[in-house]
This record gives C-alpha cells, structure tokens and sequence, in this order.
C-alpha cells in the first residue's frame, strides 16, 4: 500500500502543475530575457539582517559574459508575491520589479526553465495519456475479436501482428516520423508522434489479449449469453473484454513510460516537438553539449522530470499488479 500511495502522490506532484502550468508557472514558456543568458536558479531567502522575513529575493548582475557568471546585487532586494496578477496571468507566486524569479535558472535565451518545463509536460505527458489510451483501446479490441472468432481470421491478425513486433521499434519510429515534413506545427507533430508510437505499441498487447479471450470464450457465463441469443458484439464487449480489465489498467500504467520516453527521444534528436514550443525531450538537447552539462547543471532538470514521472508509473504499476495477485491468492 506505501509504494501504491507514493506513486499516486508522486504523479499528483507531477501531473497537476503540468495541467495548470498556466498558474504555476511563473513566465509564458517563450519569455525571452537576452540579459540574463543561463541565469543559475535564484535563491529564496528568508532572513534579512539574522532577522527572519517575508520571503525575497536579490537581484542578480552578469558579471563575467564570456562564462555567464552572476552575483547577487545586495543593493536590490525584492519581495515574493503570491496569489497576484501579473503581465503574464494570474500566478501562484511572482516577484517585484526589477527582478526576475528562475527557481531553476534559465537557458540560454533567458527562458525560465521552470515555466518551460511545466508547459513542457503538457506535450510529454499529454503523448503518454493519448498514446497509451488509443494502444490499449485498439491493441484490447483487435485481440478481442482475434481471440473469439479463432480460424481465418485469427491467422491473419496475428500474423500482422508478428510482422510489427518484428521490426525495430525506434527505427520504425524514426522512419515513420521522417515521411512527414518537417515544416509541421508541434500540434500536428504531437498528432504524429501519438499515431506512431500508437501504431507501435498495439501488437504486442493484441497478443496478450487474444491468449486470455481464447480461455474466456470457454466459459460459462459466455456460452450462457450465447444461448440467451445476445448478438457477438455484445459478448465481446460486455462479457469477454471487461475480464481482461484489471490486466489493460496494470499494463497501461507500465507502458505509459515507454511513450515518454519515446517522445523525449524523437524530442531530442529534433525530430519531435519543435521551438520555440517545449516538450521535455527537446529542452534536454541543449544538455547534449557536455561542457553546459558541467557548467549548467540546472538544464538537466527535464531529465529529472522523466525519471521521476518513470518511477511514479512503474511503481504503480507493480503496487497494482500485486494487488490482483493478493486478491487472486484470496488475501
């Protein structure tokens, strides 16, 4: 129950600043500050004088261009503001003029990273929701009808199916994404990385599917629906399908990772979401270049994002999956 509990509480963590990034991120993810190059995340302080205060902050000065190195100027002192309206929306917290909050830097445009990694997750993580959704959905409903009509038609489905598995998964997924052009807006591109990674992503779970229908076709209460003369569709769908349920809900949860990821590696090779709109895959192409690696740590933060959004879903997934073999074991 813990690691059930972590992992929702992880993904809530994660999941609702993402779909309210227009609250709690502070700039519009394209606010570009040419002053401020890799500005290092701005400190927060609580005292003043050894005396505690209301949250603020210094104003940082470029003092070396040439390695982006900042001093705080402790001349000017600005107070955190919360619940405010400002130039950019209503936001969760702000900062007075003339200073600028980059609770986890800036790239180097001046972008705040923050701000781009919520927006950013919008498009990572809406991938992962959508993708997984029309895999499970299509991948569920083919090995449905494979697995309880049997003969012809079971042939030919899964033979298709055997072929895909058979193809490499990531060139399979850079060729397709190299037959549209390039010239595309991040919309049509997030329409075709799902279709994609949702193309890819089916077979598999069909294979699955198909094995469990071919027991529970066999069953009473689908031999009790066929005498009552219920139509094949029905059957399907009300009778065979809803027992295989609780195996989609824990394998939707372990794949979801491999769409993430999957985005951020198209992301990341330039192929994915296109600039100025983020996505985590292409803010973690800046951090290819190991010299702002060392010196940029803070870039590397949409890394993070992944891994932990990676953790919280497989730890899901394996709180779930014990679950059903505790109540299968009738514990």
């Amino acid at each position: 129950m813990f690691s059930l509990r972590f992992a929702l509480a992880l993904l809530v963590l994660i999941t609702v600043p993402v779909v309210f990034a227009d609250f709690f991120a502070p700039y519009p993810y394209d606010l570009q500050n040419r002053e401020a190059p890799f500005h290092p995340p701005t400190r927060v302080r609580f005292f003043h004088e050894g005396k505690l205060t209301f949250p603020f902050v210094y104003k940082y000065k470029l003092v070396d261009p040439l390695f982006k190195v900042y001093e705080e100027d402790r001349s000017v002192r600005c107070k955190l503001k919360f619940l405010t309206s400002t130039p950019w929306g209503f936001k969760l917290v702000s900062v007075e003029e003339p200073c600028r909050l980059y609770l986890l830097g800036a790239d180097g445009l001046g972008r705040d990273v923050l701000s781009r990694l919520l927006y950013g997750g919008r498009y990572s993580l809406g991938v992962a929701v959508i993708g997984t959704l029309t895999t499970f959905f299509v991948g569920a409903l083919v090995g449905g009808l494979s697995g309880y009509f049997g003969g012809k038609v079971d042939a030919v489905i899964m033979r298709l199916a055997e072929v895909l598995m058979s193809i490499p998964g990531f060139y399979l997924l850079l060729s397709l994404r190299a037959v549209f052009p390039l010239e595309l807006s991040s919309g049509q591109v997030f329409l075709i990385i799902v279709f994609i990674l949702s193309f890819l992503g089916w077979a598999s779970l069909a294979r699955v599917v198909r094995g469990m229908v071919l027991s529970i076709r066999e069953k009473e209460f689908v031999l009790a629906a066929k005498t009552y003369g219920a139509s094949t569709l029905r059957i399907i769908f009300k009778h065979v399908l809803p027992n295989t349920y609780f195996y989609l809900v824990v394998s939707a949860t372990m794949a979801v990772p491999a769409f993430i990821l999957g985005e951020a590696s198209l992301s990341l090779l330039g192929l994915g979401i296109q600039e100025p709109e983020p996505s985590w895959g292409n803010m973690l192409s800046q951090v290819r270049n190991v010299s702002y690696l060392a010196h940029y740590p803070w870039l590397l933060t949409p890394g993070v994002a992944i891994f932990l959004t990676v953790l919280a879903f497989n730890l899901l997934g394996d709180a779930l999956l014990k679950k059903q073999r505790d109540e299968s074991q009738g514990k």
